[in-house]
């Protein structure tokens, strides 16, 4: 959520900002109206409570007909004040939704436009180049035997999948892999809760509501199924005061995902691109506001050094504001070149969200050199997302024969395994 305070200070900055993300800048006039009218009632409420302490103090002094005036004056403001808190309590609610709507405002660098509108801003390594034609994960996987999509499909439904054989290796490698690299970086590993309190996801996730068509709820339960273990691991501390020593607080969050995507259609649903459910390593850390621009890069450099490690071509893309989610202020994608379409492919996100969700779910610090909190700031960056990373290997590591090739760094977590073969041609060997 927004600071309310900077809200009031700076309305041309927020209206500035919301015409950047492609957004209605008259939502930021409607909050300031919301504000204006709670603290008119407030300012009333507070003056009743005023005269209503000053009449009980003069009480104890008074006898006779001016003590029965004085407490029929009490009993008066007393009802006056019970009458306008309702008001008061509605005023408040009305306005946090209306704060709610308004999000994070871009960072002066952050590119104008919207989907389809960031800037590339680097890219490494080159797509292979193959002397014959190369086949898609679903392909490969089917010959491979490691993906099943079709049976997965009977029992869940589309965009799900069994990963066998080798493929389970795989996952488990790359999880491993990323975690080991994130733990020799200072990060500490967590398994978090998937299910989550609707008031910690929408902290999380600004807005309102849950979108219905991205999560899934748990029927008769105030619970949802978690997107990333960035919400459980954002709202770790939530209600919290942390000291100014303890930041920056790095974890690495290893869960399963859970996404119901029901507007997504098209190329990225084929195969195990876009999943309803999958595992992932989640950088998320809580920084000191002073510094997170510079976590921010940290967090960027992370995922680049893992993924030149397993030399997989890619671009790194900043993400323009109308593309933003509500909480980011500033996100990198990771893109990374996949034969199979023809292209690059999303495969990791990072995003400074500053004090967005630290204020939502009240997560604060306590400087050493000065008095009162401050919230701090959160950033999340995917360091493996395990099935794009599947796809990316097999397309990107595979020969004409059907087998593809483990990349270097992979292969003592496979245990010594530096290539997967067609199964046919594994029994003929």
């Amino acid at each position: 959520m927004i600071d309310l305070r900077l809200l009031r200070e700076q309305p041309d900055m927020f209206r500035a900002a919301m015409r950047k993300r492609g957004l209605d800048p008259a939502l930021v006039d409607r909050a300031l109206t919301l504000d204006k009218v709670r603290r008119d009632l407030l300012h009333r409420v507070e003056g009743l409570r005023a005269q209503q302490k000053r009449a009980s103090e003069e009480i104890p002094h008074l006898t006779g007909a001016h003590r029965a005036t004085k407490l029929e004056e009490t009993k008066r403001l007393a009802a006056e004040i019970k009458g306008q808190e309702p008001a008061l309590a509605e005023a408040e609610a009305v306005l946090i939704e209306a704060l709610r709507v308004i999000p994070n405002p871009p960072h002066p660098s952050v590119p104008e436009g919207g989907v389809d509108a960031g800037e590339t801003i680097r890219t490494v390594g080159s797509p292979p180049r193959f002397a014959f034609t190369p086949r898609d994960h679903v392909e490969l996987g089917t010959l491979l035997d490691i993906l099943d999509v079709e049976r997965s499909a009977k029992i869940a439904g589309s965009r799900f999948f069994f990963l066998r054989r080798e493929g389970t290796l795989l996952q488990l490698a790359l999880v491993r892999y990323a975690v080991d690299q994130l733990v020799a970086a200072g990060f500490i590993p967590t398994i978090p809760p998937v299910l989550i309190r609707r008031e910690h996801l929408l902290g999380m996730m600004g807005g309102t509501h849950l979108d219905d068509q991205m999560v899934y709820r748990v029927e008769g339960e105030d619970l949802a199924l978690t997107g990333t273990s960035e919400m459980a691991l954002g709202t770790m501390y939530a209600g919290e005061v942390l000291e100014e020593a303890q930041l920056p607080i790095r974890l690495c969050g290893i869960s399963t995902c859970f996404r119901r995507e029901a507007g997504a259609h098209g190329k990225d649903t084929r195969g195990i691109f876009r999943v309803h459910q999958f595992d992932k390593v989640e950088m998320f850390s809580y920084c000191h506001p002073d510094r997170s621009w510079d976590e921010h890069e940290l967090l960027l450099s992370l995922q680049e050094r893992l993924w030149q490690s397993l030399g997989l071509p890619y671009r790194v893309v900043d993400i323009a504001a109308g593309d933003l989610g509500d909480p980011a202020a500033r996100k990198f994608d990771i893109e990374t070149w996949m034969p199979g379409r023809g292209g690059y492919g999303e495969t990791q996100s990072c995003s400074n969200c500053t004090d967005f969700q630290s204020r939502a779910v009240n997560v604060r610090f306590r400087r050493r050199d000065r008095n009162g909190t401050e919230f701090v700031h959160t950033l999340n960056g995917t360091a493996v997302a395990a099935t794009r990373a599947i796809v990316a290997i097999l397309e990107n590591y595979q020969q004409a024969d059907g087998s593809v090739t483990i990349p270097q760094p992979l292969v003592p977590y496979m245990g010594g395994l530096a290539k997967i073969a067609p199964r046919e041609a594994s029994r003929a060997g």
